[in-house]
């Protein structure tokens, strides 16, 4: 980072107390800013919108953007740093490695099992299990890493694989297991686990859609060698973009930061210089001995770090996360309660077995027989201004992407295709009100049962 030019004659001696004290004038008008320019607005069933997902920030977010940026430090720096220790500690893993996205996370973290420097690595044509309904990017690594994904079916309700499948699935080059926690919803662990250990296996849990989720007590992203976040503003809190790997390895640890920065085999954070104390004492590879450390690659990397700006809102946002998780377990179990009645044409979500979930949304399937279609009802809702997903990719395998790449399925994938065709979820995030949710489980309720059809 360029440094700021001394100030000249007396100003300099007082140049500390005038930066903090004009530092601290502009985040106080912050304050102020953020009461005039996001004030409270009433809802109005039919015009206001209903979102599936959204940012929920206060002053103290732009306080601490604002803050990053009179820094002027534009990559990596003390914001993160905080924020990996504080996100640790709250997902109860040693380790949290800051990066730009959850995609990212996903990418880094299944990479980080094909380095060289691991006796069990991921080769080519090796095999990672997963679930065909999901998101495409807890699969797109697996073919990015030249490995073969084998898609598992899901069961209807929890939306997590069926795991009386995964014997099925496994073959002799099965090396992994890669699977998302479905709309918060844990997936079943102890199974998943057992699986695992039994055949020796790496587990990655993505738990982009999970945080504050826990599954036998325990915090999901503390069952597999390595678990990924995002902090996208969908997501259970937001840096804008941004995604972290977790693990308690710290082997794995250095093998994900290696792939986040370039690459290298350097472990210097941004700015410094020399932690290994012999920075031109190595031998690696055919490079001369004494090449410079910090230009020294052992893996095909990338960039993929986190700007301290955004770090900075997450560390703000971090402070709510308790709130935000407990709000969206209390709207998932008010739309529950509300639409409790609807079972006969609707198949609605239930928690895993011994979980908690942090719902993520409120997933709704159009039961066969029904007489209306999942479209019919998604189109209705959106007239009437109530945002709607679908479940994710649907069943994968279908998608335009993939065809014509490399990968096994087990069985046929009834219950994904029946995602595909008849799964949709609404929004259970904090920055829905009780009028808002009652919108919802009203305009619902009429659909389904004729009144406005």
């Amino acid at each position: 980072m360029t440094q700021p030019l001394p100030l000249l004659d007396d100003a300099a001696d007082d140049a500390p107390s005038r930066a903090d004290a004009l530092r601290a004038q502009i985040l106080a008008l912050v304050a102020e800013y953020h009461a005039e320019a996001f004030p409270a607005r009433a809802f109005v069933p039919g015009e206001t919108p209903v979102p599936v997902s959204g940012k929920v920030f206060g002053a103290r977010e732009i306080q601490h953007l604002v803050d990053a940026g009179l820094d002027f430090w534009l990559t990596t720096g003390r914001f993160a740093a905080q924020f990996e220790r504080a996100f640790a500690r709250a997902c109860g893993v040693r380790h949290a490695t800051l990066v730009n996205s959850g995609s990212s996370a996903n990418l880094v973290a299944l990479s980080a099992l094909t380095s060289p420097s691991l006796e069990d690595r991921l080769r080519p044509g090796d095999e990672v299990i997963t679930v065909a309904a999901g998101f495409p990017t807890t699969v797109n690594p697996i073919f990015q890493n030249g490995l073969v994904p084998v898609f598992l079916d899901v069961e209807l309700g929890t939306y997590g694989p069926i795991v009386a499948q995964l014997e099925a699935a496994l073959s002799d080059r099965t090396r992994a297991v890669m699977i998302a926690h479905t709309l918060g919803n844990p997936f079943d662990l102890a199974a998943v686990t057992a699986f695992v250990r039994q055949h020796g296996l790496r587990l990655v849990e993505d738990c982009c859609d999970a945080v504050g989720a826990t599954y036998a007590g325990r915090p999901v992203g503390t069952f597999g060698d390595l678990a990924t976040v995002s902090f996208y503003p969908a997501h259970h809190i937001t840096m804008g973009e941004g995604g972290a790997v977790l693990t308690n390895a710290p082997a794995l640890r250095t093998l994900v930061e290696s792939f986040r920065d370039w690459g290298r085999d350097c472990w210097c954070e941004p700015g410094k210089d020399n932690t290994c104390g012999k920075r031109f004492g190595w031998q690696l590879g055919e490079l001369p001995c004494g090449y410079d450390h910090k230009y020294t690659y052992s893996h095909v990397g990338y960039n993929l770090k986190a700007t301290d700006m955004q770090a900075a809102v997450g560390v703000a946002q971090l402070e709510r996360l308790p709130g935000f998780v407990a709000a969206r377990r209390a709207n998932f179990a008010w739309l529950r309660a509300a639409l409790a009645d609807l079972e006969d044409v609707l198949l609605l979500p239930e928690p895993q077995p011994g979980s908690e979930p942090s719902w993520f949304g409120f997933p709704v399937l159009v039961r066969d027989g029904a007489p209306f279609s999942r479209d019919a009802l998604v189109q209705f809702l959106e007239a009437r201004r109530i945002a709607t997903r679908l479940l994710f990719g649907g069943n994968l395998v279908r998608q335009p992407a993939y065809r014509g790449l490399t990968y096994r399925v087990v069985g046929d994938l009834a219950n994904s295709d029946r995602v595909m065709r008849s799964a949709f979820w609404v929004g259970v995030w904090p920055g829905l009100t009780e009028p808002m949710l009652a919108w919802v489980a009203a305009s619902i309720r009429a659909f389904c049962r004729g009144e406005a059809r």
